[in-house]
């Protein structure tokens, strides 16, 4: 059985529809919450099978607002790209991800959107990508990606919006399985908006049934990608540390 470690920065942008998707995969997952008093982010990747780095509402990597526990995390991903495990990024954990992979971010406006999302001719073989996808994204700041950087989906106009770096990371610069909700409650936590808030959330509730109906086939790749589904031992886990690894929601 898997285990995964989540990285939550805010009370508003959790797993949303994934939790399902990986409780029917049998995958654990524990969220560690930084933002929370008493939490902390993870010292090492011990006992963790991969790491999920969940977006941040209005906070930055370099502009705005910045991540408070920014250096351990991008300390703890480095640690999991290290010893060839997982990692994955959704918004603002995309943009972290890319800077632990030997890439950087740059200043962007805090910016939500329900983007297109159409698969790349050079997106990896055999994996069960759709051909075209809603995303939703809420986030500040772009990713700069490294070299090696394969990008699975871009917009309309050429922009990345999938892209997977050393073989087994996977960044969305977006939520797969975002709900309406969420931007709701990312709304009411913090006074930092984006631009026509109001308008881009009835397209979302508009599309919420086409990003539940695409998560089905992305969490198809998204697992094939990471390995999620191979057997024990196949993603090189380290061995479990005591008092790590048990799922909590």
């Amino acid at each position: 059985m898997k285990a995964l470690c989540v990285l939550q920065h805010v009370e508003a942008e959790y797993l949303g529809l994934l939790e399902d998707h990986l409780e029917g995969r049998n995958v654990r997952f524990r969220y560690a919450r930084p933002f929370t008093a008493g939490g902390s982010v993870p010292a090492a990747a011990a006992g963790f099978d991969g790491l999920i780095l969940l977006g941040a509402g209005p906070l930055g990597v370099v502009s705005g607002p910045l991540l408070p526990s920014l250096a351990a995390e991008l300390r703890l991903a480095r640690d999991f790209l290290d010893h060839g495990l997982p990692v994955v990024g959704f918004n603002l954990g995309a943009v972290l991800l890319a800077v632990a992979a030997g890439g950087g971010a740059e200043e962007a406006p805090l910016r939500f959107q329900v983007a297109r999302a159409t698969r790349t001719a050079d997106a990896v073989a055999g994996t069960a990508l759709p051909a075209a996808f809603p995303l939703a994204l809420y986030l500040r700041d772009r990713p700069l990606l490294p070299a090696g950087t394969t990008v699975m989906a871009a917009d309309e106009s050429g922009e990345p919006l999938v892209f997977t770096v050393r073989d087994n990371a996977v960044g969305f610069l977006g939520h797969p399985g975002m709900k309406s909700g969420m931007v709701e409650d990312l709304v009411m936590e913090f006074d930092d908006t984006p631009p026509d808030v109001a308008d881009e959330l009835e397209r979302m509730r508009a599309a919420q049934s086409d990003i539940a109906e695409a998560l089905g086939p992305i969490m198809v790749a998204l697992t094939q990608m990471t390995g999620w589904m191979a057997a024990d031992g196949e993603n090189g886990v380290i061995p479990p540390a005591a008092g790590t690894g048990a799922r909590a929601t």
